[in-house]
């Protein structure tokens, strides 16, 4: 399951980290950079943090799926469409993206035997490290702190997997049904504009 939610994520934060390099008019090595840190970005802190050689590079997948995802959308010039940033194309391989990496980061921190607050911690570094990553090397707020559930779903997942692992109910029902869920309410929270109240 962590290698199908991993390569799932890869693609979709692949596609939108190409999207918000379009919308930054950014050349083409910036846009790599913006591909690659979204897709990857989060896994490499993620392990850096465990004290582990980071996936990405003792694996050549990784980098391949990245590099074909960014090649495809050079050739269907994706790049040249306008505001895309808002387009469901985007909404959707980024809440794709979220809900796989979150899943992903979850399951290590428990197999790691992490309790509650590392497996909040390893989710939310996974998730969204990479997103920050890029954002920071553009100049712009990460997108985590100003979208109300995005960083949220993040923790919501790892603490559904976590009580879900203590009970022994992890497997591949409810992780799908986790992402179709999640899935769906980071979809409603976009389009009914849901925000965490500032007070």
């Amino acid at each position: 399951m962590f290698e199908v939610t991993d390569l799932i994520g890869m693609i979709a934060f692949a596609m939108s980290g190409f999207f918000v390099a379009a919308k930054s008019k950014l050349d083409l090595l910036g846009a790599l950079i913006s591909t690659f840190l979204t897709a990857l970005g989060g896994g490499i802190m993620r392990d850096i943090a465990l004290d582990r050689t980071p996936y990405t590079f003792s694996h050549h997948y990784p980098g391949i799926v990245v590099l074909s995802v960014f090649i495809l959308m050079i050739l269907f010039k994706l790049h040249r469409r306008e505001s895309i940033e808002n387009k469901p194309s985007f909404i959707l391989s980024d809440s794709i993206g979220l809900i796989s990496f979150s899943i992903s980061g979850a399951l290590i921190a428990i197999e790691g035997s992490f309790n509650l607050t590392g497996v909040i911690a390893m989710t939310f570094l996974t998730a969204v490290g990479g997103g920050i990553m890029r954002d920071i090397i553009i100049n712009e707020v990460p997108f985590v702190l100003k979208t109300g559930f995005y960083g949220t779903v993040a923790i919501m997942i790892a603490v559904v997997l976590y009580f879900l692992d203590m009970y022994n109910l992890i497997s591949v029902y409810t992780i799908s049904g986790l992402f179709l869920s999640s899935l769906l309410l980071r979809l409603l929270a976009y389009k009914h504009h849901w925000a965490i109240p500032l007070r």
